[in-house]
C-alpha cells in the first residue's frame, strides 16, 4: 500500500503540470498569466486541486508513519534553545571584558603614538640642524678655500662635493639661515668647474702632467671624472672628423687650385690643374696627419696620468674609474673612432670624386708613407712620455711604474688588438688598386718586347726599359715593408713571366745541339735569350743588394725568381753542353784505334809529342770554345757548365787509358805526353785547370804509375785514395799476358759498351765484381789447361782486390 502511494506521489511529480512548481525561479504571476493565456483556467484549477488533495494525502501519510521520530526531534529543539540561551548570555560577558580592556589600552597607545611623531619629528629636525651646521662650516672654509686659487682647487672640490653630499635627500629651500650660503655654493661650483676645465686644457695643450693631474683630482672630487673624460675626447673626435672632411673636401682643394673659378661651375679639376689639385690634396693630407699626431699625443698623456695617478685619500686609480662596469679606455676608444672615422670619409670622399680616387690609387705609397710618419712619430711620442712620466715629480703615483712603462699604451687591457693594423685597414682598397696597377706596369714592357709570334729576343735598351721599371716598383714601395714585400713578389711574377716569354723563344730541335758547323740560328737565338736572361738576372741582382732594408722575405721573393732564370739558362745550354760532351768522349774512345804497343824509338828519330786523337780533341775544345762559348756573355756561368765537361773529359781519358792494351814502352812514353797534353786540351773548358778538383789531381798522380812497377803500384799510396782501386786494376790487366783478359774481352763487350756499363755502375762494389770475374775465369782456364803457375801479374792484382774488397767501399769513379 506504502509503496503504492509513493508511486503516485512519483507520477504527480513527473506531470508536466506541476513541473514549474519545481524550478528555483518560480514565479506566481508568471505561471497564472501563462494560464490565462491558454484559456483552460477551469481545467488548471482542477488539477491544481488534485495535486494539493494528493499532497495533503502525502504528508498525512508521511506523519503518520514518522510521528515517534518527529516528537524526538521536537524535543531536541527545545535542549537546543536552552543551550543557545546559554551561549548568548556568555557572548555578553566577553563581549563587557573586550569593552573593559579597550578602554584600558586606547589611551596609552595614542599617547605612544604622538611620542614616536614627535620623536621622528625631532630627528628630522637634529639631521637637518646637523647638515645646517655643517654646511655653514663648509661654506666659511669653501670661501677661505676659493681665495687660496689653483692651489687650494681640489681641496675646494672636495668641499663643494661634500656639501652636494649634504643637499641630497632634503629640501633645504626656505632656510633663511643658509639661503646666501647655498648661492654661494652653486656659484663656487661652476667656478671651480670652469678653472678646472682650463687648468686641464692649459695642461693638455703644453704636455704638463703636474696640471693636468690637479685638474682631474678636482673633476673626482667633484664626481664628474668620467663625464668629464668622455666630453674631452668627445671633443677630440668631433675635431678630427672636421678635419677629416675639411682635407678631403673637393669643393675647397679645387677653389684653393682655382681661386678665381667662375661660380656655379662642376667642382672638378680641370686637366691644366690636375697636378695643383694634387698638390693641395697632399698638402692638406699632411696638414690633416699633423693635427691627428697633435690630437692623439694629447690623449696618449691624458691617458698616461689616468693610469698612474690615484685619489690620495681612497687610494683608487683613475683609469679604473673610467673602465669600471666594462668600459674601454678613452684611447682605445678615440683610436678606433678616429680608425673608423678615416676609413668611411676616404670611402666616401672617393665614391663621390674619381679624382681622389685616382689620386690615393696612383700615389698609394706617398699616401702610406704618410701614415707610416704618423705611426713613427706617435710611438716615438709614447715612448718619450713613459720616460717623462716616470722622473716627474707631483703626481701621486701609488702604482707600480715598471708594471705601467712594460704596457703598450694602446693596448693596455686590449691584447688581441692591433692599432697599427687599425690604422692602416683604411688603405686596404687603395693598396689592392695600387698593387693591380703595379703589376700591369710590370708586366706592360715584357708583353711589349715579346710580341706575338716574334723570334728575337729584347735589345738592350728594351731590357734596360723593364729593369728600370722593376726599379723604380721597388723604390716606390720601400716606404713600407708590407708593400715592398707585395711588390717584390709582382717583381718576381715579372720575372717569371720573361722566363717563359723567353722559354718560348728557346731552339730545342736538332740544329740546337749541333757542333759541326758554325752557329745556327736556332743556336744565335738561344744565345741572345741565355744573354738576355744573365742582364736581368744581373741587373736585379744589383737592384736586390741596393735596397737596403727591404725585408728579407722580399730579397728571397726575387732571389727564388732568379733560381728560375737560371735555371733557364742551363736548360737552354744543355743541348749544347751534352752535344760536346759526346763528342768529346766519341773523340777519346778512339784512342783505341791508335797503335800503342810499339818499342821506344831510336835517338835519331825523336817520337811525336802527343797522339793523334789528343790533337784532335784539342782542336775540337778550342773551336768549340770559340764558335760556341765565346758569344755568351756570362762567363763565370759558361765556366761553371763547362768545368764538368772538362771533369768528365779528365775521367773518360783516365778511363780509356787504363783499359788501353797492349802497351809497350814506346807507347807509355806517348801515352806519358798524351797526359800532360791532356791538361792543355781542357784548358780553355776552365778558368784554371786545377780548380777542376780532383778528376784533376787523378790526372796528375795516374801519370807517373805508367813507368812504375807493378808491386810498386799496388803499394802506392793514391790507390784507392785518390785513384779507385778498379781503375788501376784495369791498368794492371794491360801488363798481363792476353790469357788474363780484361772484363770487357771475358764479356765479349766493346770498348764503348763497357765505358756505358761503367758509367750505369758508379759503384766500386759493382766494377769489383765484375773484375773479380775475369780474374775467375783466368784461373778456370789455367786449370783447365792443367797449368802449373800463374802469371806474375795474377798474385798482384788478386791481393790488390782483396784488399780493395775487405775495406770499405772505394771511391766512386
Amino acid at each position: 500500500m506504502e509503496d503504492g502511494k509513493e508511486a503516485s506521489t512519483n507520477s504527480l511529480l513527473k506531470d508536466e503540470c506541476y513541473a514549474d512548481f519545481l524550478d528555483e525561479d518560480f514565479d506566481v504571476k508568471t505561471y497564472t498569466a501563462q494560464a490565462i493565456h491558454h484559456a483552460v483556467i477551469a481545467e488548471q484549477l482542477a488539477k491544481l486541486a488534485q495535486g494539493i488533495s494528493q499532497l495533503d494525502k502525502e504528508l498525512h501519510s508521511q506523519v503518520v508513519a514518522r510521528h515517534e521520530d518527529l516528537l524526538a526531534q521536537a524535543t531536541g529543539i527545545e535542549s537546543l534553545e536552552g543551550v543557545l540561551q546559554m551561549m548568548q548570555t556568555r557572548i555578553s560577558a566577553l563581549q563587557a571584558a573586550v569593552d573593559r580592556i579597550k578602554t584600558k589600552i586606547v589611551d596609552p597607545y595614542n599617547k605612544i603614538v604622538a611620542r614616536i611623531t614627535q620623536l621622528a619629528r625631532l630627528q628630522v629636525a637634529c639631521d637637518l640642524l646637523r647638515r645646517i651646521i655643517r654646511i655653514l662650516y663648509l661654506s666659511k672654509r669653501l670661501q677661505g678655500q676659493l681665495q687660496g686659487g689653483s692651489r687650494e682647487i681640489t681641496k675646494a672640490a672636495q668641499s663643494i662635493n661634500e656639501l652636494d653630499y649634504l643637499s641630497q635627500g632634503v629640501d633645504l629651500s626656505g632656510i633663511e639661515v643658509i639661503e646666501n650660503d647655498l648661492l654661494l655654493i652653486s656659484r663656487a661650483r661652476l667656478e671651480v668647474e670652469n678653472q678646472a676645465k682650463r687648468l686641464l686644457e692649459q695642461g693638455m695643450e703644453i704636455q704638463n702632467p703636474t696640471q693636468v693631474g690637479t685638474a682631474l683630482q678636482v673633476f673626482y672630487n667633484l664626481g664628474s671624472l668620467r663625464e668629464t673624460i668622455n666630453n674631452v675626447v668627445g671633443g677630440y673626435q668631433t675635431t678630427i672628423k672636421d678635419n677629416i672632411t675639411k682635407a678631403l673636401d673637393i669643393k675647397g682643394l679645387t677653389q684653393a687650385t682655382n681661386p678665381r673659378g667662375a661660380p656655379g661651375r662642376a667642382v672638378m679639376p680641370t686637366p691644366g690643374n690636375t697636378a695643383a689639385f694634387r698638390a693641395a690634396l697632399w698638402t692638406n693630407l699632411e696638414k690633416l696627419m699633423d693635427q691627428i699626431c697633435a690630437a692623439c699625443r694629447q690623449v696618449q698623456h691624458l691617458q698616461k696620468v689616468l693610469m698612474k695617478k690615484r685619489d690620495p685619500v681612497s687610494h683608487v686609480c683613475f683609469v679604473d674609474e673610467i673602465i669600471k662596469d666594462g668600459q674601454p679606455d678613452i684611447l682605445y676608444t678615440f683610436w678606433t673612432d678616429v680608425t673608423s672615422t678615416l676609413s668611411e670619409e676616404f670611402h666616401r670622399a672617393t665614391e663621390a670624386s674619381s679624382f681622389l680616387k685616382q689620386a690615393f690609387e696612383g700615389e698609394y705609397p706617398k699616401l702610406l708613407r704618410l701614415y707610416n710618419e704618423l705611426w713613427r712619430r706617435l710611438q716615438q711620442y709614447s715612448t718619450s712620455l713613459q720616460g717623462a712620466l716616470t722622473s716627474t715629480g707631483g703626481l701621486d703615483m701609488s702604482l707600480d711604474t715598471a708594471e705601467i712603462d712594460s704596457q703598450d699604451l694602446f693596448t693596455h687591457g686590449k691584447q688581441d688588438y692591433n692599432p697599427e693594423k687599425a690604422l692602416k685597414d683604411s688603405l686596404q682598397p687603395y693598396e689592392a688598386a695600387y698593387l693591380s696597377k703595379s703589376l700591369s706596369r710590370l708586366f706592360d714592357p715584357i708583353n711589349l718586347v715579346f710580341p706575338m709570334g716574334g723570334r728575337n729576343p729584347p735589345s738592350n735598351d728594351e731590357l734596360d726599359s723593364i729593369i728600370k721599371t722593376i726599379s723604380s716598383e721597388l723604390n716606390v714601395a720601400s716606404v713600407d715593408p708590407n708593400l715592398s714585400l707585395a711588390v717584390a713578389k709582382n717583381a718576381a711574377k715579372t720575372i717569371q713571366l720573361f722566363c717563359v716569354k723567353s722559354e718560348q723563344l728557346l731552339c730545342t730541335q736538332g740544329e740546337a745541339s749541333q757542333v759541326i758547323g758554325p752557329l745556327t740560328e736556332g743556336q744565335r737565338r738561344n744565345v741572345a735569350v741565355v744573354n738576355s736572361l744573365y742582364r736581368l738576372q744581373q741587373a736585379v741582382a744589383k737592384i736586390i743588394s741596393g735596397l737596403g732594408t727591404c725585408p728579407p722575405a722580399a730579397v728571397d721573393a726575387l732571389s727564388s725568381s732568379l733560381e728560375g732564370a737560371q735555371a733557364l739558362m742551363s736548360s737552354a745550354v744543355q743541348p749544347l753542353l751534352q752535344s760536346v760532351s759526346d763528342s768529346i768522349e766519341a773523340i777519346i774512345i778512339t784512342l783505341h784505334q791508335e797503335d800503342f804497343s810499339g818499342p821506344l824509338s831510336s835517338p835519331d828519330k825523336p817520337d811525336v809529342p802527343c797522339s793523334l786523337y789528343m790533337k784532335e780533341l784539342q782542336g775540337f775544345i778550342s773551336r768549340v770554345m770559340a764558335d760556341y762559348f765565346r758569344h755568351f756573355q756570362c762567363v763565370d756561368f759558361v765556366y761553371d757548365s763547362t768545368e764538368s765537361i772538362a771533369q768528365r773529359a779528365i775521367e773518360l781519358f783516365l778511363r780509356h787509358a787504363s783499359l788501353l792494351r797492349p802497351l809497350g814502352e814506346g807507347g807509355k812514353m806517348r801515352l806519358a805526353a798524351d797526359f800532360a797534353q791532356m791538361e792543355l786540351a781542357v784548358a780553355p773548358l776552365c778558368r784554371r785547370v786545377s780548380d777542376l778538383g780532383k778528376p784533376y789531381r787523378m790526372l796528375r798522380s795516374f801519370r807517373p804509375l805508367l813507368f812504375q812497377t807493378s808491386e810498386l803500384i799496388a803499394s802506392s799510396p793514391v790507390v784507392g785514395d785518390l785513384i779507385p782501386y778498379s781503375t788501376v786494376l784495369h791498368f794492371l790487366f794491360t801488363r798481363a799476358p792476353a790469357e788474363l783478359k780484361s772484363p770487357h774481352q771475358r764479356a765479349e763487350w766493346s770498348i764503348a759498351r763497357y765505358s756505358q756499363w761503367l758509367d750505369d755502375h758508379p759503384s766500386e762494389r759493382d766494377r769489383l765484381a765484375l773484375i773479380r770475374g775475369a780474374l775467375e775465369a783466368y784461373v778456370q782456364l789455367v786449370r783447365a789447361r792443367q797449368g802449373k803457375e800463374f802469371a806474375p801479374m795474377y798474385p798482384i792484382m788478386l791481393q790488390l782486390l782483396q784488399k780493395a774488397t775487405s775495406g770499405a767501399q772505394g771511391p766512386k769513379a
